[in-house]
């Protein structure tokens, strides 16, 4: 057996974060007889004897390689537990590492996600980002402007590359795709699907930002979860409550609230550290880019364009068959772009910003209001005509389906401590989401994200448990001594949300004069 494959089994004795698998039985034919045939002369009996002396040495010597390469691994969990997961890529799949671009996918989970056997759910919340979309208008425009110049300044193409010459930037701006509706009719034909046992009770209650595409989003996924359930949607679709996105307008599934956070110093963190991450995986894709496109003087930044340029063209189509902008980064090259993506999310939205989770406690307050079955108290995001009334803010609901973007999710997911584990990420290397305790932006923001809070009721127990699934991953409660499971009891829950119950720093919101 190969050094690397002896490093694979002890790792999966040793790693906490790894699937349990059973070893493949050996093939009969190989393995060792238990007889062994007797000798009757000296010469035998010698090189018997040599034989066993030379066994004992090299079962030592396996017994001691076996202890270094043990010690090696359990000393190497700073490093997780794969050469891949050193420079932060353990995908074979490049759309799971384009950042909060990525289409959803499952994301690994050490705990099954199924409904556990005895239990019966008895409340459901999703909180889903929207679909797929084109890009916004003001970055459609620059990654038009950047094609143009290319094709009206390079006039040799390097070998790879020739299809920008005749490429047609024609993506649109802000909507979304046809493959990202799809993507929310399949994630309400999957949420009618686990929780169907609760749609005999009452309808889901949907809620929706102002903007289009999110309001398309809840649109499509009423009408998956609708016509799975053999109902016809129209009339869902009408009571489907929209929040304005307006300035002034108090809204938990938009953040916009907090002067100080959108346009005081904290506001500048983000850029700052994507920058200094860019300045060392950039230059060598930059100077690759150029010398490809001899003409182009690609910047920096351009560099990133053309990387975005990927998974916008993939999802632009039907099938989100993968663009030739693709072909044009290695996969490592892509893991850096995926933590540069996560760089933002972390540091612009999340715990890496002083009043990044503050966004995220207007949602965090109603979602206990949800969940106890009690009025909402919050002084922060919420808007208190909306929430005082039944009609706008029922309690008694066993089903709830709100939608958002990716920055607001990612305060929501930072106030409710879903990320307390991980470190705050490093400027100068790559991490990767298993080391981060399952954080990145692919992981946890892709396209129609979806985050799943359960409560369930197990056995004979009247005491109900709360779970979070995101994206099909368990999360760990940590903040509340989850169970194996992942599982904690609703009262240690909500108990666990200080910070949220608190008024999570919102009184730092004010911006001085």
């Amino acid at each position: 057996m190969s050094i690397s494959r002896i490093l694979a089994s002890i790792r999966g004795v040793v790693s906490r974060d790894t699937y349990k698998y059973s070893a493949i039985p050996e093939p009969l034919g190989r393995r060792p007889s238990s007889r062994r045939q007797r000798s009757s002369d000296s010469a035998s009996l010698a090189a018997s004897s040599q034989g066993r002396e030379k066994l004992i040495k090299m079962s030592l010597g396996g017994m001691a390689l076996f202890a270094i390469l043990l010690t090696t691994v359990s000393l190497g969990r700073f490093n997780s537990g794969s050469a891949c997961e050193l420079v932060g890529n353990c995908t074979t799949d490049v759309s799971h590492i384009w950042g909060q671009y990525s289409p959803v996918f499952s994301v690994p989970s050490t705990i099954d996600a199924s409904v556990p056997q005895g239990c019966n759910v008895t409340f459901a919340q999703i909180l889903s980002r929207h679909g797929a979309r084109a890009p916004t208008q003001k970055k459609s425009d620059v990654y038009k402007a950047m094609i143009q110049r290319i094709q009206s300044s390079v006039k040799v193409y390097g070998e790879g590359y020739e299809f920008l010459k005749d490429y047609d930037y024609n993506l649109g701006a802000d909507d979304l795709t046809p493959f990202g509706e799809q993507q929310l009719v399949d994630s309400g034909i999957a949420f009618y699907q686990r929780y169907q046992d609760l749609a005999s009770e009452s309808d889901p209650f949907v809620r929706t930002p102002g903007s289009d595409r999110v309001i398309v989003s809840a649109q499509r996924f009423t009408e998956g979860y609708y016509k799975t359930q053999g109902r016809d949607a129209s009339s869902p679709m009408k009571s489907i409550l929209v929040l304005p996105e307006d300035y002034g307008f108090n809204n938990t599934l938009n953040h916009g609230a907090c002067q100080a956070f959108e346009d005081g110093p904290v506001s500048e963190i983000r850029e700052q550290n994507q920058k200094t991450w860019l300045g060392i995986f950039g230059p060598a894709i930059n100077r690759r880019l150029n010398s490809r496109l001899p003409g182009a003087n690609l910047t920096l930044t351009e560099t990133i364009y053309m990387m975005d340029l990927c998974p916008f063209n993939t999802v632009a189509t039907t099938t989100a068959a993968l663009s030739d902008f693709c072909r044009l980064f290695s996969m490592d090259e892509w893991a850096s772009y995926d933590y540069f993506q996560s760089l933002d999310k972390w540091y612009g939205y999340g715990r890496g910003n002083p009043l990044g989770p503050s966004q995220g406690v207007g949602f965090g307050n109603e979602l206990i209001a949800r969940l106890t079955g009690t009025p909402v108290d919050d002084h922060t995001t919420t808007n208190s005509t909306l929430d005082s009334s039944p009609d706008t803010f029922p309690l008694n609901r066993t089903l709830y389906a709100d939608f958002s973007h990716d920055n607001t999710m990612s305060s929501v997911f930072a106030a409710l401590g879903l990320f307390n584990s991980t470190m705050d990420l490093p400027l100068k290397y790559k991490v990767s989401p298993r080391r981060l305790h399952g954080f990145s932006a692919a992981w946890a923001v892709p396209f129609a994200a979806r985050l799943y809070v359960e409560k369930m009721r197990c056995g004979d127990s009247s005491e109900e448990l709360v779970r979070v699934i995101l994206n099909d991953r368990v999360v760990p409660l940590r903040t509340c001594n989850s169970d194996r499971l992942g599982r904690c009891k609703l009262r240690g829950f909500v108990d666990s949300l200080k910070f949220i119950r608190s008024g999570g720093l919102w009184d730092q919101c004010p911006l001085d004069d």
